[in-house]
Parts: structure tokens; C-alpha cells; sequence
């Protein structure tokens, strides 16, 4: 897999603005947003359904996790991953329960 191409913001929003302006003149929303590809010079429709799909959840009018609740729970798993290092745990008394 290649790395991944970082659009600009604007493009983004341009995209967005033209899918929904060109929308009525394809049979589905995925034309729409092929067709808008092809204009912009993106490679893929996909990168366009993802960022309007993101956006819809984003913005509560699609389910979904949000963009700022993911970026949350990635930083608790890796703050959750640095605290159950070994490195952490040497010197810790090792504690003996009797039952």
C-alpha cells in the first residue's frame, strides 16, 4: 500500500460543495462523487464517500464515532499501553495474597 495523498482543506470543501451541486444530475451519489473525482484529480471516489461519510457522522446526521472521540480513545490506549510497560513495572513490590 502507497502512502496516503494529504488533500488541503479546501479541496475538501470543494468537493463537498460539487457533489452536492452535481448530485441531481447522476442516478446515485456515488456517480456523483466519481464524476467529481475525475474533475478535481483525485484518484479515487472513495477518498470523496469517506470524507463526506466522516463529515455526516462528524456533524450527527449519520451514526457513527466521531472524528474527536476517536482521536480520544487512541490517545487512552496508547497513554493505557505506556503505563502497563515493563519498564513501569520493575521496582514495584510484587505483593503475596494469602487465601
Amino acid at each position: 500500500m502507497g502512502r496516503p495523498i494529504k488533500y488541503s482543506r479546501e479541496l475538501r470543501e470543494r468537493a463537498f460543495r460539487m457533489v452536492a451541486e452535481v448530485r441531481s444530475d447522476y442516478p446515485s451519489e456515488y456517480a456523483a462523487m466519481t464524476a467529481v473525482a475525475q474533475i478535481v484529480g483525485i484518484g479515487s471516489p472513495e477518498t470523496i464517500r469517506t470524507w463526506i461519510r466522516r463529515e455526516q457522522v462528524d456533524a450527527g446526521d449519520r451514526p457513527g464515532v466521531r472524528t474527536d472521540a476517536t482521536v480520544e480513545i487512541k490517545r487512552l490506549k496508547r497513554d493505557g499501553a505506556h503505563r502497563n510497560s515493563p519498564e513501569l513495572l520493575i521496582g514495584i513490590p510484587q505483593v503475596a495474597w494469602s487465601g
